[in-house]
């Protein structure tokens, strides 16, 4: 019997999304919206699958959406410009980056601040000190940002630190997607 409940199609997506099975991650986030539309707000993880599916117009709309209900989260705005750079260019999206409200976790706001040109990479990285979890950000928003704006040698230096094992345990969600992240750039 094929899956019906949004919350087992939601987990299926994220599933496909960890094993780099994108399309059908895509494919099943998209069913969980059909199922209730009630939850598309809440979905940011359909929004990082759809920038790997390369659906940059959706990846925008779907962080636009986001920050409807998590207005402060700079990472919605991170990833909100990466994929307007994708369709666009670096210089849109930092002129497109959504406003965040605070954002209490070290090195977010700095993150933010690199993002919307303001601060150097290296001051991120410096920034997120000597926390486990901190570090594994700070790499991790260093490689896409890089991969972004075309720096492919630094994106794989940082996201290749972002997916190491001693950041096994730091990064949640985001974890999957350093070490999705760095698949991918291996095959290019």
């Amino acid at each position: 019997m094929p899956l019906q409940r949004p919350q087992e199609i939601l987990d299926r997506a994220v599933a496909h999304f960890e094993a780099g099975r994108i399309a059908e991650s895509v494919a099943d986030f998209d069913r969980v919206v059909q199922l209730d539309p009630a939850a598309a707000p809440y979905l940011w993880q359909r929004g990082i699958a759809l920038y790997y599916a390369g659906r940059y117009a959706d990846c925008r709309k779907q962080f636009e959406l986001h920050r409807t209900v998590n207005p402060n989260d700079v990472e919605n705005a991170a990833w909100h410009f990466l994929c307007v750079a994708r369709a666009k260019s670096p210089a849109r999206a930092r002129a497109a980056l959504l406003p965040v409200g605070p954002d209490p976790r070290v090195p977010m706001r700095q993150v933010y601040e690199m993002f919307r040109g303001a601060m150097a990479p290296e001051e991120v990285l410096r920034s997120a000190g000597t926390e486990g979890a901190a570090q594994f950000y700070a790499e991790l928003y260093l490689g896409l940002y890089f991969d972004a704006i075309g720096d492919g040698r630094r994106a794989a230096e940082h996201i290749r630190a972002a997916a190491a094992d001693r950041y096994a345990g730091a990064g949640g969600y985001m974890g999957m997607v350093a070490r999705v992240h760095l698949r991918l750039l291996q095959r290019r």
